[in-house]
């Protein structure tokens, strides 16, 4: 149970990006990033992008970091990947 966030190198915007994602549920998920006040439309499918700068304050909350492939290793494992144009069934996208 725990909450994962790769390093800040996806360029996007003007602005480089971090993923977050829950290898449990997409309610912890949701609830985590809540709780580091990231807005609901960060949510991307699977995944909430972050700014660079709120990389250190998802690690001070708990995000566990690893590399960008591990943290899609960890989604997929949970069962929990939703690839482009393919939503799970049952699973809410938005909190």
């Amino acid at each position: 149970m725990a909450v994962y966030i790769d390093p800040p190198t996806w360029p996007g915007h003007g602005r480089m990006w971090s993923h977050l994602v829950s290898d449990t549920s997409f309610d912890e998920l949701h609830a985590f990033a809540a709780a580091i006040g990231a807005p609901p439309r960060a949510f991307e499918r699977d995944h909430y992008d972050l700014p660079a700068e709120w990389y250190a304050d998802a690690v001070r909350a708990g995000a566990v970091e690893v590399g960008c492939k591990e943290l899609l290793r960890r989604l997929t494992a949970a069962g929990l990947r939703r690839p482009k144009n393919r939503a799970a069934p049952g699973v809410r996208d938005v909190p």
